[in-house]
């Protein structure tokens, strides 16, 4: 908190599962904050995007068929999944 401007925000997006400490002075000196997103705004998302597409950064995916969608859930909620996981139609 301390490397923030004054008034500056930090955005927390998405959660962990440890807390996140911070002094009060940090808050008070200066109007910073903290604030938490899950998937950011529609802005964000184009942004977000239009960068991926000039830079042409591709996501690294594992696809599963919909007849193995159970077996992706599975494989995602063990942490076994390499990639993100998607469910496609015609595989």
């Amino acid at each position: 908190m301390d490397r923030l401007a004054p008034r500056g925000r930090m955005i927390v997006a998405g959660a962990g599962s440890s807390p996140i400490e911070v002094s009060p002075m940090h808050l008070l000196f200066g109007s910073r904050g903290i604030e938490g997103t899950l998937t950011g705004s529609a802005i964000d998302n184009e942004d977000t995007l239009a960068f991926s597409v000039l830079h042409r950064i591709k996501p690294m995916i594992e696809t599963v068929p919909l007849e193995k969608a159970a077996e992706g859930y599975q494989r995602m909620m063990s942490n076994k999944a390499r990639f993100r996981i998607v469910i496609v139609m015609d595989q």
